[in-house]
């Protein structure tokens, strides 16, 4: 514990700013639940079919899965970030604010509401003024509830670029370093007993105050008390506000440790030739969300792979000449306003590997090898290759059906074929795991993997605006083949390296940025 507290306050600066913006994010979603969902329960409770559409629509939007509903609204808003996370957030939160609303109205006592009536009252003057203050704890009980749900949800916010505690949370599974996770998970877990503390005392203040409180210390503690949330929100954007200027550049990433490295050699080498400050959106959720934040401007470039964006991006069959592959990719991107800069020297192609020992008991050397036993096999397979038409549905295209396929993150995949819970994974040709786990790769004879040649992709207008930043970004061209780029995963995946320093260290090496 001591060593992941050292650990913690050497990441001070980042892990307060993630904590504001889980914080805001949660805070945010938090208001407008409560806006909607306490009228949303009024409505509710003037009748039994009002009742039975309000509290089964926002039951059923409870029960869509957290990074659906991350993806449909990403869809639909048209951009990454805090928008659609708060949208997502609040829509969680209703279902125990609008509840508790129904149930607190339902236990007013007749006798209360009888009396208002006698003093002729009308309706909005009855349900202000008796109602709504005797449902009060019932209601508060409901914001606490979605209070603890929006915390914990928003650590899936990362997935589009929305940052929070859920950056240390994705960065820990995609690297399998529990200390990231850690970082992510203990501060989220404190800040929920903040948030649900706080709400509580502003509930606690908000009591109707007993006589002999009223001059004693309780009554004198109401007014912090009521305090609390407001102490939180400023808190939160005192450090939001602490990370400097606005950033010149943001540089993307998608989530595992390759990205990181080319991210962070991209960043590091802006910020010391050009004087800008560049913004981390690392960790984001796949090729189409990078994509789409690249259009919308929310990021200014990213590292992408010439046989994904045929694929993926362009949905035309990829030439298995990486020369011909830039032919189709350049030009379709320039139509966008988007532009490839020259590959950085690798081929980041996949290829399926087994366990060496396996792979030379049964004569497995090549994917054709495996046609006759893979349907005895268990596969392992990170989520984005099940859906991409150059992953699975290209393997079975070829007769590679396997027994089983799980869907994993890239981090538990290669330990469980290393311990032989699964028999196959689809790695990357340039990941350090594959020697290091004792992995065997399988040649392509089929010719399943296009080119997956590496390269820069930057928005043509951030190259017009900053124009050094294109001589800047060319430096890295050419300088990293595979076997260096193995060592530098290597080093991020097994020894458990920050990929800021593997890279700077890098960067160093080859003179590009001073000491």
């Amino acid at each position: 514990m001591p060593e992941w507290l050292a650990y913690a306050a050497d990441r001070g600066p980042e892990l307060l700013r993630r904590t504001a913006e889980h914080l805001a994010m949660t805070g945010g979603a938090l208001a407008a639940s409560t806006a909607i969902g306490v009228p949303l329960g009024v409505l509710a409770s003037r009748g039994r079919v009002a009742r039975s559409v309000v509290l089964g629509t926002v039951g059923v939007l409870q029960t869509v899965p957290s990074l659906a509903l991350l993806a449909i609204l990403l869809v639909v808003c048209g951009r990454i970030g805090v928008v659609p996370a708060v949208i997502a957030l609040t829509v969680y939160g209703l279902l125990p604010i609008v509840r508790n609303t129904v149930e607190g109205l339902a236990a007013v006592p007749r006798a209360s509401v009888a009396a208002a009536d006698a003093l002729g009252m009308t309706r909005p003057q009855k349900l202000w003024q008796v109602e709504l203050p005797l449902a009060l704890p019932s209601i508060v009980a409901g914001v606490r509830t979605a209070a603890v749900i929006g915390v914990g949800v928003a650590t899936l916010a990362a997935f589009i670029g929305a940052g929070g505690l859920g950056q240390f949370i994705n960065r820990g599974l995609s690297l399998n370093d529990v200390r990231l996770l850690l970082l992510g998970a203990v501060p989220a877990a404190v800040l929920a007993l903040l948030v649900d503390g706080s709400i509580g005392a502003l509930a606690w203040g908000l009591r109707p105050l007993r006589r002999h409180e009223r001059r004693g210390v309780r009554g004198k503690l109401r007014w912090p008390a009521m305090a609390a949330p407001a102490v939180l929100g400023l808190v939160a954007i005192a450090a939001t506000q602490a990370g400097g200027p606005a950033a010149a550049v943001v540089v993307g990433s998608k989530k595992f440790s390759e990205q990181y490295v080319l991210g962070e050699m991209m960043a590091i080498l802006i910020e010391e030739r050009l004087g800008v400050r560049a913004e981390r959106r690392f960790d984001l959720g796949g090729t189409l969300i990078c994509h789409e934040a690249l259009l919308a401007g929310e990021i200014d470039l990213y590292p992408e792979y010439s046989g994904t964006a045929l694929l993926a991006i362009l949905d035309e069959d990829p030439p298995t000449d990486a020369e011909a592959a830039w032919r189709t990719v350049r030009p379709a991107y320039e139509q966008l306003g988007l532009t490839w800069l020259p590959p950085f020297g690798f081929d980041n192609t996949y290829v399926l590997t087994t366990r060496r020992a396996d792979a030379e008991a049964n004569g497995w050397a090549a994917l054709s090898d495996l046609r006759g036993d893979a349907p005895k096999m268990d596969a392992g397979f990170e989520s984005e290759f099940f859906g991409r038409p150059d992953g699975y549905p290209k393997l079975k295209s070829l007769g590679l059906r396997f027994g089983t396929a799980a869907d994993m993150e890239a981090g538990l995949m290669y330990q469980a074929v290393r311990d032989g819970q699964v028999d196959v994974v689809a790695a990357y040709a340039t990941d350090g795991r594959i020697e290091r786990y004792g992995l065997a790769a399988l040649k392509d004879d089929l010719g399943a993997f296009p080119p997956y040649e590496a390269a820069a992709v930057v928005r043509q207008e951030t190259l017009d605006r900053l124009p050094g930043l294109r001589a800047t970004l060319e430096d890295l061209s050419g300088r990293l083949d595979a076997a260096t780029m193995r060592g530098l995963n290597a080093a991020v995946d097994i020894d458990g390296r920050d990929a800021a320093d593997v890279a700077r260290r890098w960067l160093r090496e080859e003179g590009l940025v001073g000491e």
